[in-house]
């Protein structure tokens, strides 16, 4: 094919998605619109210059009351919850309505560098008592993958995640990215001397301040307690070891009282390799045993398994502050 050729079937292209009835939008990593058909950019409101974040542009929709329908009495609490899930999965589809009355059939298709295609078709000819009982459905399935405190992925979600990481095609023993066990430090201590009230507030405020700092491609979620884990897909321990890091930079700044100004706290957090073929529960134990190790150099910090006998599920773990 010539490259006269090949630019005139581009071109032709992007005149058929400019023009089809589907709803087309394209994400980049950061969650920022790069590009949307014309039905898209009608049904969202979007001009034709702009490249807004998906969530600004869900914000300034919800406030304005068009767009996506989102029933909530807090919604940056809900943008905290979609955000954590949106993008994780390489395939999903859903249906949502929209202000104008259309109920809408959504995919998303998401490439391993976070790039995002968003396809929509309307399927409004659906029975008003159908939709309602698909909607409830929906709202039941959600809840059963959502901390109730935090918004986080519960940890039936993470762990299931966890279990497509390790389970996803290619070469058996080949590293597919990293897994990260983090737990706020001192947390008995903080809910017996401040109250189980600040207790909740640190855990919310952990959950929102960790997740600044997750790729659309990562999953963080709440497994229990004071406990969280992170997924990271396709990332270098390097990489990993440097994400982490930053959410214990962010987590040291963080005032979670606002009434107590010099309340602070801390988190320690243990990495293991994830190869194709692992157990998930393996390489959760792994993950925490080099938590335990933070924890026994001093708190507030990282603890990293020693690569070359992750497979065997030593115990050593190298530290980093």
């Amino acid at each position: 094919m010539t490259p006269l050729v090949a630019t005139q079937m581009m071109l032709q292209l992007a005149q058929l998605m400019e023009h089809a009835g589907n709803l087309i939008a394209v994400f980049d990593p950061e969650d920022r619109l790069r590009f949307a058909n014309r039905a898209f950019r009608a049904a969202w409101f979007i001009e034709d210059d702009e490249e807004p974040l998906w969530s600004d542009l869900m914000r300034r929709n919800y406030h304005a009351r068009r767009g996506t329908v989102v029933e909530t009495p807090n919604f940056e609490t809900w943008l905290h919850s979609t955000q954590a899930r949106r993008g994780k999965s390489g395939f999903r589809a859903f249906e949502t309505d929209l202000h104008d009355g259309r109920w809408l059939w959504m995919a998303e298709t998401v490439q391993t560098d976070g790039w995002m295609l968003c396809v929509a078709s309307d399927i409004s000819s659906i029975r008003p008592d159908e939709r309602a009982l698909r909607q409830d459905r929906n709202i039941a399935i959600r809840a059963s993958q959502t901390d109730e405190l935090t918004g986080l992925p519960s940890r039936r979600y993470v762990m299931g995640k966890l279990g497509e990481l390790v389970c996803s095609a290619g070469d058996s023993g080949q590293d597919v990215g990293c897994l990260a066990v983090l737990d706020i430090d001192n947390f008995k201590y903080i809910n017996d001397r401040f109250g189980h009230g600040i207790g909740d507030a640190v855990l919310r405020d952990f959950g929102v301040t960790l997740q600044r700092h997750v790729r659309k491609t990562d999953i963080l979620g709440r497994v229990g307690g004071e406990e969280f884990l992170l997924i990271l897909p396709n990332t270098t321990m390097e990489d990993a070891e440097a994400i982490v890091q930053r959410m214990l930079v962010a987590v040291r700044h963080s005032r979670p009282v606002p009434e107590q100004a010099s309340f602070r706290y801390t988190f320690s957090a243990g990495l293991a390799w994830v190869a194709r073929g692992d157990d998930p529960g393996a390489v959760y134990r792994r993950a925490d045993l080099a938590l335990y190790a933070a924890k026994m150099r001093g708190r507030d910090q990282i603890s990293i398994e020693i690569q070359p006998d992750r497979r065997l599920g030593s115990t050593n773990a190298a530290s980093s502050d």
